[in-house]
Protein backbone atom coordinates (compact mmCIF):
# COMPACT_ATOMS: atom_id res chain seq x y z
CA UNK A 1 0.00 0.00 0.00
CA UNK A 2 0.98 3.55 -0.93
CA UNK A 3 -1.32 5.23 1.06
CA UNK A 4 -0.97 5.71 5.05
CA UNK A 5 -2.82 2.45 7.55
CA UNK A 6 -4.74 3.72 9.83
CA UNK A 7 -5.30 2.08 13.01
CA UNK A 8 -7.96 2.65 15.45
CA UNK A 9 -7.58 1.92 18.97
CA UNK A 10 -10.67 1.21 21.31
CA UNK A 11 -10.15 1.18 24.92
CA UNK A 12 -12.76 1.32 27.72
CA UNK A 13 -10.40 2.06 30.50
CA UNK A 14 -11.72 4.52 33.27
CA UNK A 15 -9.21 5.07 35.19
CA UNK A 16 -6.79 8.22 34.95
CA UNK A 17 -4.37 6.60 34.10
CA UNK A 18 -5.35 3.91 32.97
CA UNK A 19 -4.12 0.62 32.34
CA UNK A 20 -5.97 -0.51 30.07
CA UNK A 21 -5.21 2.42 27.77
CA UNK A 22 -1.51 2.09 28.92
CA UNK A 23 -1.48 -1.28 26.78
CA UNK A 24 -3.49 0.05 24.23
CA UNK A 25 -0.84 3.06 23.80
CA UNK A 26 2.09 0.38 23.70
CA UNK A 27 0.71 -1.49 21.20
CA UNK A 28 -0.08 1.21 19.44
CA UNK A 29 3.08 2.80 19.34
CA UNK A 30 4.99 -0.67 18.95
CA UNK A 31 2.65 -1.26 15.79
CA UNK A 32 3.67 2.50 14.17
CA UNK A 33 7.17 1.72 14.67
CA UNK A 34 7.47 -1.90 13.28
CA UNK A 35 4.83 -0.20 10.12
CA UNK A 36 7.73 2.09 9.61
CA UNK A 37 10.53 0.02 9.58
CA UNK A 38 9.06 -2.03 6.87
CA UNK A 39 8.93 1.15 5.07
CA UNK A 40 5.51 2.54 5.36
CA UNK A 41 2.71 5.18 7.72
CA UNK A 42 0.52 4.37 10.29
CA UNK A 43 -2.21 6.65 11.13
CA UNK A 44 -4.05 6.07 14.94
CA UNK A 45 -7.05 7.16 16.31
CA UNK A 46 -8.13 7.00 19.85
CA UNK A 47 -11.51 5.41 20.56
CA UNK A 48 -11.80 6.18 24.32
CA UNK A 49 -15.57 4.84 25.40
CA UNK A 50 -15.42 6.64 29.26
CA UNK A 51 -16.28 9.73 26.90
CA UNK A 52 -18.70 8.13 24.66
CA UNK A 53 -20.58 6.05 27.91
CA UNK A 54 -23.82 8.59 27.68
CA UNK A 55 -24.21 7.47 23.76
CA UNK A 56 -23.69 4.36 23.61
CA UNK A 57 -26.27 4.03 26.72
CA UNK A 58 -28.92 5.98 24.85
CA UNK A 59 -27.74 3.92 21.60
CA UNK A 60 -28.41 1.08 23.45
CA UNK A 61 -31.87 2.26 24.64
CA UNK A 62 -33.27 4.77 22.35
CA UNK A 63 -31.82 3.27 19.18
CA UNK A 64 -30.39 6.96 18.30
CA UNK A 65 -26.34 7.59 17.79
CA UNK A 66 -25.09 10.33 18.77
CA UNK A 67 -22.63 12.81 16.87
CA UNK A 68 -19.58 11.41 18.42
CA UNK A 69 -20.46 7.68 18.76
CA UNK A 70 -21.25 8.24 14.89
CA UNK A 71 -17.45 9.65 14.10
CA UNK A 72 -16.37 6.92 16.33
CA UNK A 73 -17.97 3.92 14.18
CA UNK A 74 -17.08 5.72 10.88
CA UNK A 75 -13.56 5.65 12.00
CA UNK A 76 -13.94 1.45 12.72
CA UNK A 77 -15.29 1.66 9.41
CA UNK A 78 -12.00 2.97 8.12
CA UNK A 79 -10.02 1.28 10.01
CA UNK A 80 -6.56 -1.37 8.57
CA UNK A 81 -6.65 -2.66 11.45
CA UNK A 82 -8.00 -2.51 15.23
CA UNK A 83 -6.40 -2.51 19.00
CA UNK A 84 -9.26 -3.63 21.48
CA UNK A 85 -8.42 -3.04 24.81
CA UNK A 86 -11.05 -3.73 27.97
CA UNK A 87 -10.46 -3.57 31.73
CA UNK A 88 -12.21 -6.42 33.27
CA UNK A 89 -14.43 -6.99 35.97
CA UNK A 90 -15.98 -9.95 38.01
CA UNK A 91 -14.46 -11.89 34.89
CA UNK A 92 -16.43 -10.42 32.60
CA UNK A 93 -15.04 -7.47 29.51
CA UNK A 94 -16.52 -4.21 31.11
CA UNK A 95 -20.29 -3.42 30.47
CA UNK A 96 -19.12 -0.69 28.47
CA UNK A 97 -16.43 -2.08 26.49
CA UNK A 98 -18.98 -5.09 25.32
CA UNK A 99 -21.88 -2.18 24.78
CA UNK A 100 -20.30 -0.27 22.33
CA UNK A 101 -19.52 -3.13 20.41
CA UNK A 102 -22.99 -4.72 20.82
CA UNK A 103 -24.44 -1.65 19.41
CA UNK A 104 -22.12 -1.76 16.27
CA UNK A 105 -23.45 -2.86 12.38
CA UNK A 106 -23.18 -6.75 12.37
CA UNK A 107 -21.30 -6.32 9.13
CA UNK A 108 -19.22 -3.09 9.96
CA UNK A 109 -15.73 -5.43 11.21
CA UNK A 110 -16.09 -7.85 8.27
CA UNK A 111 -12.55 -9.11 7.86
CA UNK A 112 -10.65 -6.67 9.70
CA UNK A 113 -7.57 -7.55 11.85
CA UNK A 114 -7.92 -6.89 15.20
CA UNK A 115 -5.44 -7.61 18.72
CA UNK A 116 -7.41 -7.75 21.32
CA UNK A 117 -6.52 -6.55 24.90
CA UNK A 118 -7.48 -6.49 28.95
CA UNK A 119 -6.11 -5.75 32.11
CA UNK A 120 -7.33 -6.88 35.68
CA UNK A 121 -6.19 -7.15 38.93
CA UNK A 122 -5.05 -10.12 39.45
CA UNK A 123 -4.07 -12.80 36.65
CA UNK A 124 -7.28 -14.98 37.80
CA UNK A 125 -8.77 -12.96 34.90
CA UNK A 126 -6.00 -13.57 32.69
CA UNK A 127 -8.28 -15.96 29.64
CA UNK A 128 -11.48 -13.80 29.92
CA UNK A 129 -9.82 -12.02 26.59
CA UNK A 130 -9.49 -15.70 25.08
CA UNK A 131 -12.88 -17.29 26.27
CA UNK A 132 -15.06 -14.26 26.07
CA UNK A 133 -13.66 -11.76 23.94
CA UNK A 134 -12.68 -13.94 20.80
CA UNK A 135 -16.34 -15.22 21.05
CA UNK A 136 -17.81 -11.54 20.42
CA UNK A 137 -14.86 -10.44 17.78
CA UNK A 138 -16.11 -14.00 15.90
CA UNK A 139 -19.49 -13.04 16.00
CA UNK A 140 -18.64 -9.67 14.23
CA UNK A 141 -16.74 -12.11 11.65
CA UNK A 142 -13.31 -9.88 12.62
CA UNK A 143 -9.85 -11.68 11.33
CA UNK A 144 -8.44 -11.81 14.95
CA UNK A 145 -4.63 -12.12 15.57
CA UNK A 146 -3.45 -15.63 17.05
CA UNK A 147 -1.63 -13.60 20.35
CA UNK A 148 -3.95 -11.43 22.52
CA UNK A 149 -2.68 -9.67 25.75
CA UNK A 150 -3.07 -9.37 29.04
CA UNK A 151 -1.41 -7.57 32.11
CA UNK A 152 -1.81 -7.86 35.81
CA UNK A 153 -0.09 -5.68 37.90
CA UNK A 154 2.74 -8.08 38.40
CA UNK A 155 3.01 -8.49 34.53
CA UNK A 156 3.92 -4.66 33.79
CA UNK A 157 7.31 -5.37 35.18
CA UNK A 158 8.11 -8.58 33.14
CA UNK A 159 9.74 -8.67 30.01
CA UNK A 160 7.72 -11.28 28.66
CA UNK A 161 4.20 -8.40 28.51
CA UNK A 162 6.78 -6.19 25.76
CA UNK A 163 7.49 -9.61 23.53
CA UNK A 164 4.31 -10.89 23.85
CA UNK A 165 3.10 -7.05 22.62
CA UNK A 166 5.71 -7.63 19.51
CA UNK A 167 4.10 -11.14 18.18
CA UNK A 168 0.83 -9.44 18.96
CA UNK A 169 1.85 -6.43 16.25
CA UNK A 170 3.72 -8.51 13.91
CA UNK A 171 0.69 -10.66 13.80
CA UNK A 172 -1.34 -7.56 13.03
CA UNK A 173 0.77 -5.67 11.04
CA UNK A 174 1.07 -8.84 8.75
CA UNK A 175 -2.53 -9.39 8.12
CA UNK A 176 -3.12 -5.65 7.76
CA UNK A 177 -0.71 -5.81 4.62
CA UNK A 178 -2.40 -8.97 3.13
CA UNK A 179 -5.28 -6.53 2.32
CA UNK A 180 -7.59 -9.03 3.42
CA UNK A 181 -10.29 -7.14 4.34
CA UNK A 182 -10.40 -5.01 1.44
CA UNK A 183 -10.06 -7.68 -1.03
CA UNK A 184 -13.26 -9.43 0.96
CA UNK A 185 -15.22 -6.16 0.23
CA UNK A 186 -14.46 -5.84 -2.80
CA UNK A 187 -14.90 -9.54 -4.49
CA UNK A 188 -17.05 -11.83 -1.87
CA UNK A 189 -19.42 -9.41 0.15
CA UNK A 190 -22.31 -10.40 -2.25
CA UNK A 191 -21.66 -13.84 -0.42
CA UNK A 192 -22.23 -12.90 3.14
CA UNK A 193 -25.69 -12.63 4.51
CA UNK A 194 -26.31 -9.31 5.56
CA UNK A 195 -29.16 -8.37 7.51
CA UNK A 196 -31.71 -5.51 6.17
CA UNK A 197 -29.71 -2.03 7.29
CA UNK A 198 -26.78 -3.43 9.17
CA UNK A 199 -24.49 -3.55 6.07
CA UNK A 200 -23.58 0.04 5.51
CA UNK A 201 -26.10 0.38 2.59
CA UNK A 202 -24.85 -2.46 0.55
CA UNK A 203 -27.12 -4.71 1.16
CA UNK A 204 -29.69 -2.20 -1.40
CA UNK A 205 -29.87 -5.39 -3.61
CA UNK A 206 -32.44 -6.34 -1.32
CA UNK A 207 -36.12 -5.61 -3.63
CA UNK A 208 -38.05 -2.98 -1.21
CA UNK A 209 -40.56 -3.06 -3.75
CA UNK A 210 -42.10 -7.03 -3.53
CA UNK A 211 -45.01 -7.86 -1.55
CA UNK A 212 -43.26 -9.52 1.45
CA UNK A 213 -41.64 -6.24 2.01
CA UNK A 214 -44.45 -4.03 1.93
CA UNK A 215 -46.50 -6.79 4.36
CA UNK A 216 -43.75 -6.83 6.49
CA UNK A 217 -43.97 -2.69 6.83
CA UNK A 218 -47.15 -2.85 7.50
CA UNK A 219 -48.46 -1.70 4.00
CA UNK A 220 -50.86 -4.05 1.90
CA UNK A 221 -50.52 -5.83 -1.03
CA UNK A 222 -52.20 -4.87 -4.37
CA UNK A 223 -55.18 -6.90 -5.48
Amino acid sequence: MTDPYTLVVVTAGIGDPSSTRMLADRAAQRTRDLVARRGGEVTVQVVDLRELAAEVTTALTANHVGDRLRLAIEALGRADGVIAATPVYKAAPSGLFSSFFQVLDNDLLIGKPVVLAATAGTARHSLVVDEQLRSLFGFLRTLVAPTSLFAAPEDWADPGLNKRVDRAVLELVLLMESGFARQVRDESWHSYQHEFGSAGGTELSIDLNSDMMRLAAGGTVPD
